[in-house]
């Protein structure tokens, strides 16, 4: 990428920060902002955990104001995907605002989900994340609001669909704008290398348009979309496209436009409300990706439908479903937006999460990423990221590290590339390189309790094996749950795995000690780990309550949690006020 490209991309993501720090806190005009912003949540717990924090959010002014925010979950029962949740979600909008649906332009952010490779944003929500921006702080929420701030006002009433999880910057022209005012679809394209066309949608566009040329932004039609093709399928369909002179993203000969966001005219939205009613109650996932766009173009065929490589769970009825989509969007015109000076970022896993925070030079000049954001942390020898935590002066965070929700207490130090989230730790303790630690509030008993899992960075939560009898396959810090057991006095027959018994993981091993205060739940966590790691022994007290990271989800107190970040909140403002 050119420097002129990066500084272009920079200026225009800072310029488009200041519209919406300009918006914080006050009562937007009609027209400015959204008429409605909608989360989608998987369950009614998440749904409760949305709203508090909103409300929350709204009551501290660090969101526009005089405008809807909406929190919809998906209904009991089995998986709907994002694909099912957007159809959810329109219908709640329609029973909602009835006719004036038509009128508004409404920003649908899926934000559904356990997180399960980022868990730290499990209990409150991935959408909810933090970001080492802003004051008062980013969230994921307000990034997303903030990088889309200028498509309202150059927008026919209509929904636009995008994920919690992933940033799209990008820059145009300054007498250009990103503008939804077509009939059906209008989606945002990014120039990619073919290798990321592989694990995300591509679309294949009339080939004598422009390549990539001098221009920041072109407007073209699209003849269909691929989801996750091979290389070979991009280049038979004519996605790959040739680089030539300008273009500002990338160094590769050859590229492809990928997806992100995507626009629907209110007219369409009407005819997904249809859809619905002909597919009656979902039993399957539908993806708002690969089996919405995949039905568009004049040169969408039916063939996708029985292609389920890329489905994590197929259920019997997920051809039929697919083909019902396919006939009801056939022939519903994709329009693309290519924005050849943009970047795609994922954030989703904690891997991509320590490196964009920690790491990633590009993003952090693009966006004005800070070492230490609403923080009380004064330590210069830190070379890791504090978020919205009190550090003790005397404690250290190591390089590649995150520390976010939390308090540190003096002498404690965490080592490279490790998490530490909502957790609350012990003076002199030391957290080992590599380790994912969050402490989550539960009921138990009555009573409030206090559960903090520990994971390795890379350990892979969703793994999973068909019973206790086959757990070798799992593995906590590269150990095995027997190893792991052992170093904790107990045999295989103690471990418990929560949920259904025909799917063990490391999610539901109940491997975490229940205890009466945030303090020693961290402190247990950690001396358990540390046994692991040296091959020592550790005693738990007797009749300890072990939970798994699923259990703690399921009976998690969310006001105590919210409280803990008030208290936070409270104690930086004040002192940081008094100084």
């Amino acid at each position: 990428m050119s420097t002129e490209s990066m500084t272009r991309l920079q200026t225009a993501t800072k310029e488009k920060l200041r519209r919406f720090n300009s918006l914080r806190g006050r009562e937007v005009q009609p027209g400015e902002f959204w008429d409605a912003v909608v989360l989608t949540a998987v369950d009614e717990s998440q749904r409760e955990a949305y709203e508090l924090q909103i409300s929350e959010k709204v009551h501290r002014k660090e969101l526009p104001l005089g405008i809807h925010f909406k929190v919809f979950s998906d209904p009991p029962g089995s998986k709907i995907g994002n694909g099912g949740s957007t159809l959810y979600a329109l219908q709640q909008l329609n029973e909602v605002y009835g006719k004036a649906l038509g009128t508004l332009r409404i920003i649908l952010i899926h934000a559904g989900g356990w997180s399960q490779r980022l868990p730290s944003a499990s209990a409150l929500g991935k959408i909810f994340t933090a970001l080492p921006l802003g004051d008062p702080l980013y969230q994921m929420l307000e990034l997303k609001l903030a990088i889309y701030v200028d498509f309202p006002p150059h927008m026919t009433p209509g929904v636009l669909v995008t994920c919690a999880d992933d940033i799209e910057l990008y820059s145009v022209s300054e007498d250009e704008s990103v503008t939804f005012d077509k009939p059906g679809f209008t989606a945002l394209a990014h120039p990619s290398p073919l290798s990321v066309g592989t694990t995300h949608g591509v679309f294949v566009c009339h080939a004598q348009e422009k390549s990539c040329d001098h221009s920041e932004m072109e407007s073209t039609s699209c003849l269909n979309f691929l989801h996750k093709p091979s290389i070979q399928k991009m280049q038979e369909s004519g996605a790959v496209r040739k680089r030539q002179g300008g273009c500002f993203s990338l160094t590769d000969a050859e590229f492809v436009y990928t997806d992100s966001t995507y626009y629907i005219n209110s007219d369409t939205t009407k005819a997904f409300l249809n859809l619905l009613t002909e597919l009656g109650p979902l039993e399957c996932e539908i993806d708002a990706y690969g089996d919405f766009l995949q039905a568009l173009g004049p040169k969408a065929t039916i063939d996708y439908t029985k292609n389920t490589a890329n489905v994590s769970k197929e259920e019997s009825s997920l051809v039929e479903v697919r083909q019902k989509i396919f006939h009801h969007l056939k022939g519903t015109p994709l329009n693309v937006i290519l924005l050849n000076n943009s970047k795609f970022y994922h954030i989703g896993t904690t891997s991509e999460y320590l490196f964009h925070l920690t790491e990633d030079v590009a993003l952090r000049r693009e966006l004005g990423l800070l070492t230490s954001a609403f923080s009380l942390h004064t330590n210069e020898n830190s070379d890791g990221c504090v978020m919205y935590s009190v550090l003790h002066p005397s404690c250290s965070v190591g390089a590649g590290s995150v520390v976010e929700y939390s308090r540190l207490e003096a002498g404690v130090s965490v080592g490279r590339g490790s998490i530490i989230s909502s957790c609350c730790v012990s003076a002199g303790l030391s957290v080992p390189d590599g380790v994912f630690l969050h402490s989550v509030c539960v009921n138990h008993k009555h009573q409030t309790r206090y559960v903090t899992v520990v994971f390795g960075i890379n350990d892979d939560l969703k793994r999973s094996v068909e019973s206790p009898a086959h757990m070798k396959g799992l593995k906590l810090f590269g150990f095995t749950l027997t190893e792991c057991l052992s170093c904790w006095g107990l045999n295989n027959e103690a471990l418990r795995f929560s949920g259904d018994p025909a799917s063990c993981s490391l999610w539901n091993s109940c491997l975490f000690p229940v205890c009466s205060d945030q303090q020693s739940s961290c402190l247990m966590s950690v001396e358990m780990l540390q046994a692991v790691l040296c091959g020592s022994k550790f005693t738990l007290p007797k009749d300890t309550k072990l939970m798994s990271m699923k259990e703690s989800l399921q009976s998690k107190n969310l006001e105590e949690m919210l409280k803990f970040r008030r208290g936070l909140y409270d104690d930086i403002t004040q002192i940081r006020s008094n100084n």
